[in-house]
C-alpha cells in the first residue's frame, strides 16, 4: 500500500493510489484516488481524456465542508501510461472547479469555473497535465467574470471548425435548480482558447416553473451534441419530481449566438435524466450513447436525483428515444453507494470511464451516495454487443433490482 500526502490549499489530503488494502478490494474498477469520508472532503467532477502519446488523463475536484471549493478550489490530475491499470498524480491545480478535461491540437485543457459558482476559466497544459497555465485575465484564460457560473465535466465538441461547450449561470431567482440559466459557448478550433475574445457566448435561458405541468424544478449540466441533421443542441439534466426521467433539448443557431427552447417539443423521456450524464456519437454504430443513472423499480424514490446506485449503458438513433442496453454497475444499497457523474470516451470496441464512486462499508463507507470517496477507472469491453443479460449481478432481468419494493409482501 502506497500513501502519498499532498498539500492542497489549507489542508492535507491523504490519497490511496492503486489501493490494495482489504477495505478497497471490492470497489469496482481500478481505484485512481481515495479520500476517506472522515476527512469531510469528497471527490467530485470526474473527467477523462487521452493524450496523443496514448496516456490516459483522469481528474476530479474536491468538495465538502472541509474543502476550499468556495475559495481556492482544488482539482487533482492523474495519469496512466498502461491503459488504466495504474495511475499516479501529475498535478494539484488551484482555482479550478467543475472542469471538463479534453485534448486538442496536442495540448490538454481544463475548462470550468474558478470555484463553486465562480468565473468561467480555461487552462492549458503542454506537458501531459503536469503543469498548467494560470487564468489571470481575459488574455490568459478568464473567459467570463463578474458572475456566478456553473457546469460539469461534459463534452467539448468539435463541429464545423468550432469547439462547443455547454454552461450555466446560477444567477436566476430561487435556490438550487431554479436559479440555473442555460447557455452555450463556442470558439474557432484553431483560435487561442485562452483569449476570451475568441469565444462566442449565447443568450441564456432560465426556468419557467409552469413547464412539465408545474413540476419543472430546473435544468443543468448540459451536453453539446451534434444532431443527425448536423445541428448543435444542448441536452440538459432536468430536475422534476416525483418521477424524474426527463431531459431537455435546447436548439442552437449555427453561429452559436442564439439559443431557443420549445417546451412543447423540447422535453424527452430519458432514464436517469435527473442526474448528470454525458452523450457522445459513435460513427461505427451510428448511434448516440450515454452512461446514466436510471432508477430501477426496487429503488423508486420521491427524490429521483439522489438515486445513483445503478450505472446504465443507453443508446439512441435520434437523441429523442432512448433505450437501456445494459446495467454496467450496480449496488443494492442506495444510501451510501453511487456510480455518478461518469465521464467516458470510446476506445475501439471499448468504453473507458472515470466515475465519482461512493462505496464501502463500516468505517470505509462513503458519507452518503452523493459524497463520493473514490475516483475509479472502468473499461467496458465490447460495449456495442452488451445486452441486459450482461448486466451486473442483482440487476439482470428478473433479479431483485427489477422487482417492486413490496414484491415479497
Amino acid at each position: 500500500m502506497e500513501l502519498r500526502k499532498v498539500k492542497a490549499s489549507r489542508f492535507v489530503v491523504v490519497s490511496l493510489l492503486l489501493a490494495t488494502v482489504a477495505a478497497a478490494e471490492d470497489v469496482p474498477g481500478v481505484v485512481i484516488n481515495h479520500i476517506p469520508a472522515s476527512s469531510q472532503i469528497y471527490i467530485g467532477s470526474p473527467g477523462i481524456a487521452v493524450l496523443p502519446n496514448g496516456d490516459y488523463i483522469a481528474k476530479h475536484d474536491q468538495f465538502g465542508p472541509r474543502s476550499t471549493e468556495h475559495g481556492h478550489a482544488v482539482t487533482e490530475v492523474f495519469g496512466s501510461s498502461d491503459r488504466g491499470a495504474s495511475w499516479s498524480r501529475r498535478a494539484v491545480v488551484q482555482d479550478m472547479y467543475w472542469a471538463s478535461v479534453f485534448a486538442h491540437e496536442g495540448a490538454l485543457y481544463l475548462m470550468g469555473t474558478s470555484k463553486n459558482h465562480g468565473d468561467v476559466v480555461i487552462r492549458r497544459s503542454t506537458d501531459g497535465g503536469r503543469t498548467w497555465t494560470q487564468a489571470r485575465d481575459k488574455l490568459s484564460g478568464v473567459l467570463i467574470d463578474g458572475g456566478e457560473y456553473h457546469c460539469a465535466p461534459v463534452p467539448v465538441v468539435l463541429h464545423k471548425g468550432r469547439l462547443w461547450r455547454a454552461m450555466e449561470d446560477a444567477m436566476g431567482p430561487g435556490g438550487w435548480g431554479r436559479h440555473f440559466n442555460a447557455f452555450m459557448m463556442s470558439a474557432p478550433a484553431d483560435a487561442d482558447l485562452l483569449n476570451a475574445e475568441n469565444w462566442v457566448v449565447s443568450n441564456r435561458i432560465g426556468r419557467d416553473p409552469a413547464w412539465l405541468d408545474n413540476t419543472f424544478g430546473g435544468w443543468l449540466e448540459g451536453n453539446a451534441v451534434v444532431t443527425p441533421d448536423g445541428r448543435i443542441v444542448n441536452i440538459l439534466r432536468v430536475d422534476t419530481k416525483p418521477e424524474g426521467g426527463k431531459a431537455a433539448i435546447i436548439q442552437m443557431s449555427e453561429d452559436g449566438k442564439t439559443a431557443t427552447f420549445d417546451p412543447q417539443t423540447g422535453f424527452i423521456d430519458f432514464p436517469g435524466g435527473a442526474k448528470k450524464f454525458t452523450i457522445r456519437f459513435d460513427p461505427l454504430s451510428k448511434l448516440y450513447w450515454t452512461l446514466s443513472n436510471p432508477i430501477l423499480p426496487r429503488h423508486k424514490d420521491p427524490n429521483p436525483g439522489r438515486v445513483r446506485n445503478a450505472l446504465a449503458l443507453m443508446c439512441s438513433k435520434d437523441l429523442r428515444n432512448w433505450s437501456i442496453r445494459c446495467i454496467l454497475l450496480y449496488h443494492p444499497d442506495v444510501d451510501k453507494h453511487g456510480f455518478q457523474y461518469v465521464d467516458w470516451l470510446f476506445e475501439g470496441d471499448d468504453i473507458i470511464a472515470a466515475s465519482r464512486t461512493a462505496y464501502g462499508r463500516g468505517a470505509e463507507a462513503a458519507h452518503n451516495q452523493h459524497d463520493a470517496n473514490y475516483l475509479t477507472f472502468h473499461r467496458f469491453e465490447n460495449f456495442r454487443k452488451l445486452t441486459m443479460t450482461d448486466s451486473a449481478p442483482g440487476a439482470r432481468p428478473g433479479e431483485a433490482a427489477w422487482q417492486s419494493p413490496d414484491a415479497n409482501g
